[in-house]
């Protein structure tokens, strides 16, 4: 008999790439309590504001939200408490030091799929509001070009 696979919930932070210039990614762990982690393979989690910070040598991600729902209770208090994300001691001061030179580490994805939660960081730059612009530009001209080509044939 075989394992039904779960179904796959995507948990993305659909503003990073919009608010950051993000460069290298990291796949990190999450230490949670059961019901966090249930409650992120039902998909009831949010990235949107969150942030990872440095504290005495250790990452930790702020402002994630994980809401339960009726059977799954959370308390408010500890839907957006900060968590400790487990990564090796030479990746942590790869990111000390990138923070150091001025830059932000984002949380970009929950990865789910596997046995072991996971979450993927990115080291970005605040982009500037002309650099917003222009990406908006630029994804409106794609889209006008697609949709002139689609017309065509």
């Amino acid at each position: 008999m075989k394992k039904k696979q779960p179904q796959v919930k995507r948990i993305q932070n659909s503003r990073a790439r919009f608010d950051y210039e993000l460069g290298d990614e990291l796949l990190v762990g999450i230490a949670l309590n059961g019901r966090e982690t249930k409650a992120l393979r039902l998909g009831r989690g949010q990235l949107r504001g969150a942030f990872v910070s440095v504290k005495n040598g250790e990452l930790w991600l702020n402002n994630m939200t994980i809401t339960g729902n009726v059977g799954l209770p959370i308390d408010v208090y500890e839907q957006t408490q900060a968590r400790k994300l487990l990564a090796k001691r030479r990746e942590i001061n790869a990111l000390m030091s990138a923070k150091h030179e001025g830059s932000m580490i984002v949380p970009t994805e929950v990865l789910t799929r596997t046995r072991f939660i996971k979450v993927r960081i990115a080291v970005g730059k605040g982009k500037r509001e002309y650099d917003k612009r222009h990406t908006l530009k630029s994804k409106d001209d794609a889209r006008n070009v697609q949709r002139e080509l689609k017309g065509r044939f």
